[in-house]
């Protein structure tokens, strides 16, 4: 059962801070160092070295959607021109080209995850036309997971055998919320009965993991409607919940300007409605699963945590690691294990580059002896509540620094701290942003003068 949260230690630790799908964080990347020959130069590395045996993941962003939701804060590209679809596939499997060159090898697929925008506004057929071209000159490991992200209004049948077919076992379905009033202004319409029937039929073409993404602080919304909400999800049994905090970011998201903070549940209505919403979803027996997600006990990531195999990248919780992951597509990032990049935002500049035969890079960071220091211990309190070091084999100052920080959030109770590791109570396990918090050295060394993150609750 969760811990219930303390009223005190909800407003000391509810501040703007970082949600840490990577180390250091995208503000604090040092881009002056970075150049693309210097990241082509980690990838063929990273892709040596893990190839063989691990394979690599993809990450592909289609960005296309219909309308726009206006509490989104994806890198989305709104049209009804369907005549989009092909140039973009075809300026995808150009870069996936551009990245086998740089390989030289045949690449091992470990995962695949579509994400958007709406990858269902992509038909079927176009879906079957990329996937089937990504995989022509690769192998497929003997483990391999396949997603796909989709909007309930739009996934057909046809979406799902197609990719099934291919390889997907897969599903998320953005939910949100089933209120009326709520999904109204967020302008994000889908009916119970949408979400059950692609549920269903999901089910019974064979699909093996079926995740809904909820949201809690969303505007209009009250402990009522999301109470129902959680009850109508439970009625269909996903076996994955993510249970995110909406990020209100209208700074760099112009859409979430179509309401205004007097829409959003205060502070206090907020911290409420994360409460009820974690003490509904583990009356269900959905289990915790590090940070905002939870699952049925016999769903390979609850197995991934017990095992203590969870991990997290930018595509957030994943029961499968590999060094290597390519990020495809406008605005996508790529990890490769010493180096993040990113792709170019806007849609044109990167058809233009992929044409012109450059990779559509903009920005990175080369990760430095200590980043990698820092970065192991943030992904292990993020998904094993635990982690361990050693002063003579870690070298590592600003580590030892942050150490020093942490002393107040074990007179809170949120860790246990010994001179050789720290583990994160139940009462922490909702505090685990702020913990990471107090070992991010760059973020301490360079304290942001404005507003760069979303708040912790």
């Amino acid at each position: 059962m969760p811990v219930p949260e303390n009223n005190n230690l909800t407003a000391k630790y509810n501040v703007a801070l970082p949600r840490y799908t990577s180390y250091p964080t995208m503000p604090y990347w040092d881009i002056a160092r970075f150049n693309k020959n210097d990241w082509k130069k980690t990838v063929k590395r990273s892709f040596k070295e893990s190839n063989p045996k691990e394979g690599i993941s993809l990450y592909i962003h289609l960005p296309f959607c219909e309308n726009l939701c206006t509490y989104c804060g994806c890198n989305i590209r709104i049209t009804k021109n369907h005549r989009v679809e092909e140039p973009y596939i075809n300026a995808l499997l150009l870069e996936w080209a551009m990245y086998k060159n740089i390989f030289g090898h045949k690449p091992l697929i470990r995962e695949i995850h579509l994400g958007g925008g709406t990858p269902t506004f992509f038909s079927a057929a176009n879906l079957k036309m990329l996937i089937s071209a990504i995989l022509l000159y690769a192998d497929i490991h003997p483990e391999a997971a396949f997603s796909f992200e989709a909007h309930p209004a739009n996934t057909t049948v046809n979406h799902l055998q197609v990719l099934y077919d291919l390889g997907f076992r897969r599903l998320s379905l953005g939910i949100q919320d089933f209120d009326p009033k709520v999904q109204a202004i967020i302008n994000r319409q889908q009916s119970f009965a949408q979400v059950q029937a692609v549920t269903s039929q999901a089910r019974r073409i064979g699909y093996t993991s079926v995740n809904y993404d909820l949201i809690y602080g969303l505007p209009l919304q009250t402990l009522h409607g999301l109470a129902t909400t959680i009850q109508q999800v439970a009625e269909l049994t996903p076996d994955r919940i993510a249970f995110y905090s909406y990020a209100h970011v209208p700074w760099i998201k112009p859409g979430q300007r179509h309401f205004t903070e007097n829409d959003l549940p205060n502070a206090e209505a907020k911290k409420k409605l994360h409460e009820t919403g974690r003490a509904l979803l583990h009356s269900y027996r959905y289990l915790e699963i590090g940070m905002d997600h939870f699952a049925l006990a016999g769903d390979q990531l609850f197995t991934a945590m017990k095992n203590g195999q969870l991990y997290r990248n930018f595509m957030g919780y994943t029961d499968q690691h590999t060094q290597l992951l390519i990020g495809l597509g406008v605005s996508a990032i790529s990890d490769s294990a010493y180096a993040f990049a990113q792709n170019v935002k806007n849609v044109e500049e990167y058809l233009q580059l992929v044409k012109q035969g450059e990779l559509p890079v903009f920005k990175g960071h080369l990760l430095t002896p200590d980043d990698l220091i820092i970065r192991k211990h943030i992904q292990n309190i993020m998904c094993k509540g635990n982690t361990t070091w050693n002063h003579h084999q870690e070298p590592c100052p600003s580590l030892f620094e942050g150490l020093e920080r942490l002393q107040p959030l074990v007179d809170d109770g949120l860790i246990e701290l010994n001179s050789w590791g720290l583990k994160v109570t139940p009462l922490g396990q909702g505090y685990l942003r702020n913990i990471c918090m107090a070992l991010d050295a760059r973020l301490w060394a360079d304290k942001p003068a404005t507003q760069l993150f979303s708040m912790a609750i």
